[in-house]
């Protein structure tokens, strides 16, 4: 039993020289390049550090709605305390604005997932910092199947599973649903965008508490607050909305 030991260390071992040396290869062979800009880029984070220092950040965001410019000692924008959405918290790591559109277009349209990867490092970076208590469980916003199929991938759940292997939170990806089919939201006024998502999500009981709803923009916010009412009502009593990019229109925070 202790040669076999020894011999499965020792096998491990050499497992890994062999991929370091790989990897050390494949720096010196194909070096990553920044996905903005095409220069010299750090392997792990897919941006130079000039692009990387120059991405718009939110600073000083309303803990609700995640929006910017909350005066320094204040937690809530004026229009969550007056009208408080029906989610319990917001982290956004990115404004929603250039370069951020343009990565986060690469990531949904063209299936870039090295831009998925890159928008989900912001997004992880911004929860540490966050201070938040971190949710028992991370949830994305579904897709309806046919939009998935279209599609190839649900861009929301690429982030919740990159977010739950790097925060170690488990992710319910089944647990919330879209039955029915709606239109693009885009385009559509606040008003119609509640109608169109209204019932369009429905969830199995949970028996998690606090947990996080993943998507990849926050616009108005109707999408994130059906299925956080829908959350509610299968038995969660506090919903987190993380996002990796905000709309800063504040007309647009609902």
């Amino acid at each position: 039993m202790v040669s076999d030991l020894k011999f499965g260390i020792a096998v491990r071992n050499v497992t890994t020289g062999v991929k370091r040396a790989v990897s050390v290869l494949a720096d010196a062979l194909l070096p990553p390049h920044c996905v903005l800009c095409g220069l010299r880029a750090n392997r792990t984070g897919n941006l130079c550090a000039p692009c990387r220092d120059e991405l718009p950040r939110i600073v000083h965001p309303c803990r609700t709605c995640a929006l910017p410019g909350v005066p320094p000692g204040s937690v809530a924008c004026g229009a969550c305390l007056a009208n408080r959405p029906v989610w319990d918290e917001a982290i956004a790591s990115l404004i929603y604005e250039y370069p951020v559109d343009q990565l986060v277009q690469a990531f949904k349209f063209r299936q870039n997932f090295v831009c998925g990867e890159t928008l989900a490092g912001e997004l992880v970076a911004a929860v540490e910092s966050s201070g938040q208590t971190m949710p028992e469980a991370i949830l994305p916003v579904p897709l309806h199947f046919l939009r998935r199929f279209q599609r190839g991938f649900n861009q929301s759940e690429f982030l919740a599973r990159q977010l739950g292997k790097r925060l170690h939170i488990p992710v319910l990806v089944d647990k919330l649903q879209r039955p029915r089919r709606t239109r693009a939201q885009s385009g559509l006024d606040r008003k119609a965008r509640r109608e169109n998502i209204r019932a369009a999500f429905s969830c199995g009981a949970i028996s998690h508490r606090r947990v996080a709803l993943v998507d990849d923009v926050l616009t108005t916010g109707t999408t994130l607050a059906e299925c956080a009412r829908v959350l509610k009502q299968a038995g969660a009593s506090e919903v987190l909305v993380w996002v990796a990019a905000r709309v800063p229109d504040p007309r647009e925070s609902r």
